[in-house]
């Protein structure tokens, strides 16, 4: 993972108001590339997501079970014909609390197909990959500059996930709560984010430091009076 291609949240802000305002799908996929960056969902997860997977209360903090994915395979490989075949993905916590208002947003406006999915295309099946690349591609052409656009920022869909766990990290959350929530092990966190966990160590060392200068000045202050 490039640690130039994460974007931050400001700047994940700018891609998802481009999505929405893309003629044709935009609007739909506002929520679903919004769905890698706030839950770290892979693009399978998003695509294959449930009413039935989601609890969203009118507040707070909500529920999704991520245990099922589609992958996208040729006719030829798949057992009924199908361009999509359901797997299970590894790995992934069968719950997990993520925020809600986005997808509360998207299933008023937008509804459900016929089979409880909340993203699909105006046929009503699978959302495409190259279909999903191609509104990303024109929303970062309206949403970046040309230097960001230049280094290659969020030049993939996926980048979005990346940016999600990264902020995550940087926020000071326990990286084994990161990955339980990523859906993968501590092994891969460490080895795909140790440059974002080299910040986290840094921020922890301050924290420590503060505590340690506080604890002094109680010290200090107990002697005077004794």
């Amino acid at each position: 993972m490039d640690p130039a291609a994460v974007p931050n949240p400001a700047q994940v802000a700018r891609l998802l108001i481009a999505v929405a305002r893309q003629r044709g799908r935009g609007p739909h996929l506002e929520a679903f590339f919004g769905c890698m960056y706030y839950a770290a969902m892979r693009p399978a997860e998003v695509i294959h997501l449930r009413l039935e997977q989601c609890h969203l209360p009118e507040t707070g903090w909500g529920m999704l079970n991520l245990s099922g994915g589609v992958i996208t395979a040729g006719k030829e490989w798949t057992d009924d014909g199908a361009v999509h075949e359901v797997h299970s993905l590894k790995r992934r916590a069968a719950s997990a609390t993520r925020p809600v208002r986005i997808l509360r947003a998207h299933i008023e406006r937008f509804g459900v197909a016929s089979d409880g999915r909340l993203f699909r295309n105006q046929a009503g099946n699978y959302v495409d990959a190259s279909a999903y690349g191609t509104t990303w591609a024109r929303a970062r052409k309206d949403a970046l500059a040309c230097t960001e656009l230049v280094s290659g920022l969020a030049k993939r869909p996926y980048d979005l996930r990346h940016a999600g766990i990264s902020f995550w990290l940087y926020s000071g959350v326990d990286p084994a709560e990161c990955a339980r929530r990523a859906g993968q092990s501590i092994e891969v966190l460490f080895r795909h984010y140790a440059k974002f966990l080299d910040g986290v160590r840094e921020q922890a060392n301050r924290l420590i430091e503060q505590s340690m200068k506080e604890w002094d000045r109680v010290s200090q202050g107990a002697a005077l009076e004794g």
